[in-house]
């Protein structure tokens, strides 16, 4: 039997992680959007792409939530995009607005559901939610760390001319200006990076993945990222239905891990059929603590602005 994600918000993120799910063949969707006829719009052009795609997956799209009934994975992707000179910051009550009146039919409707949440700004529309439901910690998460990652991987492919297969990357902390590249952690085939390339052009490597969302933003001048965006909630949904139990950065609650507790950041964890199974802890490096510290008190601070909203 086909499981069953649902996505809300049908823009360009949302709408195109249907499409990943769909043509990666990992289950049915419910496509959910507020304006009238765009959920099932872009559901009927998805369907009618499948005989050419070769999948047999089903998606429906409504403005109403009883569509995602059952699911077992539900993708929040709804909310304001940003605008060239905006932070994810300056995203934040807007898109607190829009994520409260989500959360609450998403736990009516899929109260069993593990929740990845995709809306900037990141972290705090994650404890967001989190504070909303309720849910236990491990069905509770945010996107980010695969993005950032796999950005960061991309960039070091290009500078040393090999393929994207051979590398790999993890980012940790918030999503954003203070998110923390590990360099040590960025191999090719094995060998770290910072083994093959000078010191400066490693941090510039580092600078790069932190500033990968803007310099989309800048290029299109009138959205946001949507396609890596798109693939990185896919790997995480899948991740989660084929029940892998496979390692991906995602943004968690921690408690007490990397000495951080009760405070919303990205790292390692292992992903399977119940959501989060373990936090898995990396050795640090002092200075990579000591940025993943302050990572961590600007993402509570924005915690605190969403409490005082909320109060």
């Amino acid at each position: 039997m086909r499981g069953k994600v649902a996505v809300i918000g049908a823009g360009n993120v949302g709408a195109t992680c249907a499409q990943r799910i769909l043509e990666r063949g990992l289950a049915d969707v419910a496509l959910v959007d507020v304006v009238e006829g765009l959920a099932a719009g872009k559901a009927l052009d998805l369907t009618e792409a499948a005989p050419l795609e070769g999948h047999d997956g089903r998606i429906t799209g409504s403005t109403s939530y009883e569509i995602i009934r059952g699911a077992q994975v539900v993708v929040v992707a709804a909310g304001l995009a940003r605008k060239p000179g905006m932070s994810r910051s300056d995203l934040l009550a807007a898109n607190a607005n829009i994520v409260s009146s989500i959360i609450p039919q998403v736990a009516a409707q899929a109260p069993e559901a593990v929740l990845i949440m995709v809306t900037n700004p990141l972290d705090i529309m994650t404890y967001l939610a989190w504070r909303i439901t309720r849910w236990p910690d491990r069905r509770v998460m945010g996107m980010a760390g695969v993005l950032d990652s796999s950005r960061l991987r991309y960039f070091v492919a290009e500078k040393l001319g090999v393929s994207v297969k051979e590398v790999q990357a993890l980012v940790l902390g918030g999503h954003g200006d203070s998110m923390v590249p590990l360099p040590q952690y960025a191999t090719v085939a094995g060998k770290p990076v910072t083994e093959l390339l000078e010191a400066d052009e490693v941090e510039a490597l580092m600078q790069r993945a932190r500033d990968g969302g803007a310099e989309v933003v800048k290029l299109l001048k009138t959205g946001s990222a949507f396609y890596a965006p798109a693939s990185s909630v896919a790997e995480m949904v899948q991740a989660i239905l084929n029940d892998e139990r496979r390692v991906l950065p995602a943004c968690v609650r921690l408690t007490g891990q990397y000495g951080l507790k009760d405070v919303f950041c990205g790292v390692p964890v292992r992903l399977g059929a119940k959501g989060v199974e373990e936090i898995v802890q990396v050795p640090l490096a002092e200075a990579e603590k000591a940025a993943l510290e302050k990572s961590a008190a600007g993402v509570r601070e924005e915690m605190q602005a969403i409490d005082a909203l909320l109060s």
